[in-house]
């Protein structure tokens, strides 16, 4: 038997994955911590944040745009509606589908929301440049893309 240690191809310090998973796991500490404030927490951001963006999507679209499972989209959206953020209309072609809208008091939370995420944001990008910060949206943004179904809205 060999007392050989084996090594690791590559060191965690190099590892794209590796890194991004840190990076990921701060940032979603930091906006966890932010949003208390708001009486919110991490697993509501990314259907809030896309429902922002576009109202009347069906659980369906949202689990895409959010990269969640159906069930998961299922446990968000009820946990929304019991805090009176969103709520679910008949879809108007589709009888067993429902589309989901945000509430006054969920379009009211988007300011705030969107001034912490920037907050957050710009603290983790201050080591960077305007032009750094560019280049690194434009290359995630590219690698995500190239690997999901889902593409990303430009800009």
């Amino acid at each position: 038997m060999s007392t050989e240690k084996k090594t690791a191809q590559l060191p965690r310090h190099l590892s794209f994955g590796w890194l991004v998973a840190v990076l990921g796991g701060q940032m979603a500490n930091a906006l966890e911590e932010e949003l208390k404030g708001l009486d919110l927490n991490i697993t509501l951001w990314p259907t809030l944040f896309a429902l922002w963006e576009e109202e009347g999507l069906s659980q369906a679209e949202l689990a895409t745009r959010c990269q969640t499972a159906n069930y998961t989209t299922t446990r968000v959206i009820d946990a929304l509606e019991k805090l009176e953020l969103v709520e679910r209309r008949k879809h108007p072609t589709s009888r067993r589908s429902y589309q989901i809208f945000l509430t006054q008091k969920g379009r009211e939370l988007e300011a705030p929301c969107a001034t912490i995420a920037t907050t957050v944001n710009d603290r983790f990008l201050s080591a960077l440049t305007d032009d750094e910060r560019q280049q690194m949206l434009t290359l995630i943004s590219k690698i995500i893309a190239a690997k999901n179904e889902y593409a990303l809205p430009e800009g």
